[in-house]
């Protein structure tokens, strides 16, 4: 029976997309014959599980306790990354010598940098399903800093050059890389990984979403309005002075009948919810709910918001897009073309989908007030009906 070891980040119940899609990922494989052991993170406690497959496989559950950190603290950051890498490897180090592959995931972070080695070590083959660049995102965010500070042309330190060169040599290491979108595939693709070694691997919904799922109840300060919602992770990568300017014009010279409504944790969510009150822009604040109470929340909204900032492009792909989609409510999507979020939503015949380019603050209010025109439509058959 083949043995896969598969690394990734937070597990559920924790809060984490690629935990949600690498445990469901680990069951199919499990189903199909291999004896898989899905190691992670816990919030709680370390804790090993085994888990029933439908197949003829195995499946073992490890979590490992890892604490929170500050996420604005690059020190921080880099002391936890280094931390949960090393222990995480270190919990499934049996399993690790027993494996005959290793799948590792973009999350944690730089865990490439310690399963490569040791995997031509001990001679494993390695996956890398690559959902997050780094550190390119991580120089991304520092150009952003940089421009943002009037530090605009002036280079990287040469230690962080340094590491992604690093980090370059390690990748041509990888015996298959699985990519969630074309924009990721491009991106390897520029830096000579050759095209037979990277797989087209999407993820899909989390969730199922019936056609008669019941809504959540709705903000009662939204009452009244075309609901925008966003819900899950909104950090570095995700953009929103577009949508501010934009949304801000839609309440001072448009109709102002939409509400956004803000599901979100992440380093940018306080400081996106912090810019609307100051400028008197309705929002409601929530958390992310949990993944039963899921496509609740998703059909209770007219429409759905996605953003990403141009940097980001083929190093990020916001995993929410899928469940979006699936809700069969319309999305607004801040962000490039150049992005696959662009190909998926366009693709999609279920709802209706408005692209705007980052800056284009004009063009965001149009599509808030096409938006709310379907959202009232929708209503009034709705009544119609019963």
């Amino acid at each position: 029976m083949p043995r896969l070891l598969y690394l990734c980040d937070w597990l559920p119940p924790d809060f984490g997309a690629v935990g949600q899609y690498s445990l469901l990922f680990a069951r199919q494989r499990a189903a199909a014959g291999e004896d898989v052991v899905l190691a992670g993170l816990s919030s709680t406690a370390d804790s090993t599980t085994d888990e029933e497959v439908a197949g003829s496989g195995r499946l073992r559950v490890l979590r490992r306790r890892a604490a929170a950190y500050d996420r604005s603290d690059l020190r921080a950051r880099a002391l936890w990354t280094v931390r949960t890498n090393l222990g995480l490897l270190w919990r499934a180090r049996r399993f690790l010598f027993a494996a005959d592959e290793v799948l590792i995931t973009g999350s944690p972070p730089f865990l490439l940098h310690v399963a490569a080695p040791l995997a031509a070590l001990l001679r494993k083959r390695l996956t890398y399903r690559i959902t997050d660049f780094h550190p390119e995102c991580l120089m991304a965010e520092m150009s952003e800093r940089r421009e943002a500070g009037n530090r605009r042309g002036r280079p990287l330190p040469w230690s962080l050059r340094a590491f992604y060169r690093f980090t370059l040599r390690l990748r041509r290491r990888v015996d298959r890389f699985e990519v969630l979108g074309e924009d990721q595939r491009r991106r390897l693709l520029d830096q000579g990984i050759p095209g037979a070694r990277i797989t087209l691997k999407r993820d899909p919904s989390p969730v199922e979403i019936p056609v008669d799922t019941e809504p959540l109840p709705l903000p009662p300060e939204l009452a009244g309005r075309c609901l925008l919602l966003y819900s899950g992770n909104f950090g570095v990568a995700h953009e929103y002075e577009t949508f501010l300017a934009g949304y801000r014009l839609h309440h001072r010279q448009g109709s102002g009948r939409v509400g956004l409504w803000l599901n979100a944790t992440g380093a940018r969510a306080d400081r996106f919810q912090q810019a609307l009150q100051e400028e008197d822009l309705p929002v409601h604040r929530g958390v992310p709910v949990p993944l039963a109470l899921l496509p609740h929340l998703l059909v209770a909204a007219d429409a759905h918001l996605i953003t990403l900032r141009d940097a980001f492009v083929g190093y990020v792909l916001p995993s929410k897009v899928y469940a979006c989609l699936d809700s069969r409510r319309d999305v607004l999507y801040v962000g490039s073309q150049g992005s696959d979020v662009h190909l998926l939503c366009a693709r999609a015949r279920s709802a209706g989908y408005f692209q705007v380019e980052v800056g284009d603050a004009p063009g965001l209010a149009r599509s808030l007030e096409e938006i709310a025109d379907r959202a009232q439509v929708r209503h009034q058959r709705a009544v119609d009906k019963r």
